[in-house]
């Protein structure tokens, strides 16, 4: 247990230090809501979707945790080629509780920024309905930000070039949130893309926190945490098997 404390710290302090990065994460997802939630607002609303904006944030909300939890796995590639991962794997502690440990600090950031995000779609004009609902949002928040910094710390722990890393990321990123019901309403889609949404991992986060927040639900709360819970666990093990694998 102390040994992912002091990993999870350690993942807190180089987010609190990293001031720029912190700037750039906040740039796109204030881009996304003001760009798109005002220029797409009118043409939603006579669409008869109602505000945009409510719809809007909970999905950019999502994608602000999606980008910090997944490109957190660099990390492990910089640790790599700078000597603090062999440090760190040489310790009398099980690779389970580093990758763990790991996977709680960069999930902890991710979830601080999706924080961060909602404070700042509420000055964008986005009103919640269900304010009592709050801490489970968070969970889901947090739920998204462990499933998919695991998925980050998986891919990561079988890569040596940084440079490499950022562009496989982009290729799930993309996909990931563009399919995820976050800028538009799934229920009409074509078959072929309803289906894609249904498998992907986000769409149920984007869901659940679109479902706690505001009245507008597609699958249902439950349903949402089931799929979320059972992916996390199992992609969790799988990034356990990965990372037990590295050589020090």
């Amino acid at each position: 247990m102390n040994a992912i404390y002091v990993l999870w710290l350690r993942q807190l302090k180089r987010y609190i230090r990293s001031r720029g990065r912190l700037v750039s994460s906040i740039v796109q997802p204030l881009l996304f809501l003001v760009a798109l939630g005002f220029g797409f607002g009118p043409i939603y609303a006579k669409a008869g979707g109602g505000n945009y904006i409510e719809f809007l944030s909970p999905g950019i909300i999502s994608m602000s945790i999606l980008f910090t939890a997944m490109i957190s796995g660099i990390e492990i590639i910089w640790d790599k080629q700078f000597g603090f991962l062999k440090e760190t794997l040489v310790a009398p502690v099980s690779r389970f509780s580093i990758m763990i440990g790991r996977t709680l600090g960069g999930a902890t950031v991710a979830m601080m920024q999706g924080v961060l995000i909602f404070i700042i779609s509420l000055f964008v004009g986005f009103r919640p309905e269900k304010i009592f609902m709050l801490p489970l949002t968070f969970l889901f928040m947090f739920l998204i930000a462990f499933l998919f910094t695991a998925v980050g710390t998986a891919i990561a722990s079988r890569m040596e070039d940084m440079q490499s890393f950022p562009l496989i990321m982009n290729f799930l990123i993309m996909p990931l949130f563009f399919l995820s019901g976050s800028l538009f309403p799934i229920d009409q889609l074509p078959k072929a893309l309803k289906i894609a949404t249904m498998v992907n991992p986000l769409s149920y986060g984007v869901d659940s926190i679109r479902g706690t927040l505001t009245n507008t639900i597609h699958f249902s709360i439950t349903l949402d945490l089931l799929v979320l819970s059972l992916i996390t666990i199992a992609v969790v093990f799988i990034g356990a098997r990965l990372f037990s694998k590295i050589e020090a």
